[in-house]
């Protein structure tokens, strides 16, 4: 599809809209609770932009049940996804940025540039798969590959485990785990899992050991020893 067919310039606040319902999304449906609360806006508001977007072939909309993006509305998360994940990588490879720092700042970007601008840094950066944080880039026509990552919570003791993303970009935690080596590619083994307490315990190739509730566990997204090498 010609993402130039539905929409050359999404507003900034479509854009938004678009992209939090797909991260947002449970089973393709993002509530006006989830959404309202990555943005930072009241429910009401969400409400209005759901039927906004509804008029707009955007999305599909249901009182007290959600919203799901359209053909046209994935389309477009999609390549805003693409493009802020492209900023992300050009901002730490080229500019020197912290990974805590480059989303804040694609935020801002990724509304001022075309997509001709975007595909000028895929080339640059010799299109990348993935962001900093170990986001997998869309394609440029739209298509994202599953990881087949899951949260560290999740893992079971003696596992081995290699960190593939980090599904949260709040600057603390990410400097903290920054510091703490705890990136994407790291090789982990899980040596404990208190299911009470939501802790797990793992041990890295140095003999280091790390405890980490909640949070941080439901966040370190990993993938098993065998998927890794089998890649």
């Amino acid at each position: 599809m010609d993402g130039a067919t539905i929409l050359r310039s999404p507003s900034s606040a479509v854009g938004d809209y678009l992209k939090a319902i797909w991260e947002a999304a449970d089973d393709g449906v993002s509530s006006t609770k989830d959404v309202a609360d990555r943005l930072s806006l009241s429910k009401a508001s969400v409400t209005k932009m759901f039927v906004r977007l509804r008029e707009m072939g955007l999305v599909e909309y249901q009182p007290y049940r959600g919203a799901s993006l359209t053909e046209d509305g994935l389309w477009e998360a999609l390549r805003l996804v693409r493009r802020h994940r492209l900023i992300e990588t050009f901002l730490l490879e080229e500019l020197g940025y912290s990974w805590e720092d480059v989303h804040e700042e694609a935020e801002h970007l990724e509304h001022a540039v075309s997509d001709r601008f975007t595909e000028r840094l895929a080339e640059l950066l010799g299109h990348p798969d993935h962001d900093p944080h170990g986001d997998p880039i869309p394609a440029i026509d739209g298509t994202l590959e599953p990881d087949g990552s899951f949260p560290l919570s999740a893992a079971a003791v003696g596992q081995r485990v290699r960190i593939a993303r980090v599904g949260h970009e709040d600057a603390t935690l990410l400097t903290y785990l920054g510091e703490r080596g705890l990136v994407p590619g790291r090789m982990l083994t899980v040596e404990e899992v208190r299911v009470l307490d939501g802790v797990v315990t793992v041990e890295d190739e140095t003999g280091d050991t790390f405890a980490l509730g909640e949070p941080l566990a439901g966040e370190l997204f990993v993938q098993g020893a065998s998927q890794d090498n089998a890649e």
